[in-house]
């Protein structure tokens, strides 16, 4: 899924537009026994309450794509996903098939859940199912609203923690108290969509992932609970793409190389960046930026290649993403702000190489620097 479909599906989280028919929910205490389990039409919860829950649905499909939300597939040999019988999958369908109404195959999604959710606190698992009659749309991307191509069909898992509420004191009407504690439900930590909504249509071959913090993606809940092994998370592509350039450049790694090739990656970006779809670097796009560097000479970018990236894909927003970029070289590690790369300098006084960074300059550690 891209920007522009995830948006489409968060659009349905309002009181106008809600296509949700049902939602199910279990709390789960910190020894990961299930204290509460409840289902019902969610038209019936009281309005404040939907809202809150509204909140939850959004923030469960937010985030950027390839980092927070993660497009995940299933392979035709379900063996390759870790899921033998396509047991996982199957439950998924069968989850939307129902809407949600047996509670047998709720409890036992649950299990599966706690089984596999790495958390040592209380939390709520909340599911829903909805149905979605999308518009068709003009050539030029204008809706029609009288002119629905299908219904989307899906359900939607968020994980929340539960945490016991700050210690404080309150106004009771007469006199000042010690405030009530009680236990509160926090935005997701976890969640996925099922099926995908690629090219705006059911892709039951697919569903999207969301994980709050990239580096914690949870491989075992997406392996056990959905039947999937996991894309490298954006930390991972980060390291992986890290030990390529150490692999292609090796003695040669210095400086002025580095930045270049991150220069060359931040130029792709612009190119691409009204792309439906996040830009990913193939191998081929990769090894232009790397030769407009000189840094692909002879078969060792095409080992390198294959030792540390092979069939992984690399978000190019992964790699310079965020405030600062780190760029591990032979003497030590140069941590700078991602928009002040392209005006980081070099020069040689006395021998010895200095580098000269503007005010957007973070840290250096191992290197001589000056501003």
């Amino acid at each position: 899924m891209n920007k522009k479909e995830v948006l489409e599906i968060r659009k349905q989280f309002t009181p106008e537009n809600c296509a949700i028919t049902r939602i199910a929910g279990c709390y789960v205490n910190h020894d990961k026994e299930k204290k509460m389990e409840k289902t019902e039409a969610f038209l019936s919860l009281p309005e404040e309450q939907a809202f809150k829950y509204f909140d939850i649905f959004k923030k469960t499909l937010s985030g950027n794509v390839g980092k927070n939300l993660l497009n995940l597939g299933y392979a035709i040999d379900a063996a390759r996903n870790g899921d033998p019988d396509g047991e996982a999958h199957r439950m998924l369908m069968e989850l939307r098939k129902i809407k949600l109404t047996d509670s047998n195959l709720l409890d036992a999604f649950y299990d599966k859940i706690i089984e596999s959710y790495d958390c040592a606190e209380n939390y709520y698992i909340v599911l829903i199912h909805a149905a979605y009659d999308v518009p068709g749309k003009t050539s030029d991307g204008v809706e029609m609203e009288d002119a629905s191509d299908e219904v989307y069909d899906f359900i939607l898992c968020s994980i929340c923690p539960v945490k016991l509420s700050k210690a404080g004191l309150s106004f009771n009407g007469e006199s000042i108290e010690e405030r009530t504690r009680d236990w509160v439900v926090d935005m997701p930590d976890k969640g996925f969509l099922f099926p995908a909504f690629n090219d705006r249509s059911t892709d039951i071959h697919s569903l999207l992932y969301y994980t709050k913090k990239s580096a914690e993606v949870q491989e075992h809940l997406v392996r056990d609970v959905l039947g999937i092994d996991v894309v490298a998370s954006a930390d991972e592509q980060k390291d992986v793409f890290v030990r390529f350039l150490e692999d292609v450049l090796g003695e040669n790694i210095d400086f002025d190389t580095v930045k270049d090739i991150y220069d060359g990656i931040n130029e792709a970006m612009i190119e691409h960046e009204y792309d439906p779809e996040p830009y990913k670097m193939d191998k081929n796009g990769l090894r232009k930026i790397l030769e407009n560097c000189n840094a692909a000479e002879g078969d060792a970018f095409d080992e390198a290649y294959r030792e540390n990236i092979g069939n992984m894909e690399i978000m190019a927003s992964n790699i310079c993403s965020g405030k600062n970029i780190s760029i591990q070289l032979a003497d030590g590690k140069m941590i700078i702000a991602t928009d002040a790369i392209g005006d980081v300098t070099t020069t040689v006084i006395g021998g010895r190489k200095y580098i000269a960074v503007p005010a957007e300059y973070v840290e250096v550690n191992g290197i001589m620097a000056k501003v």
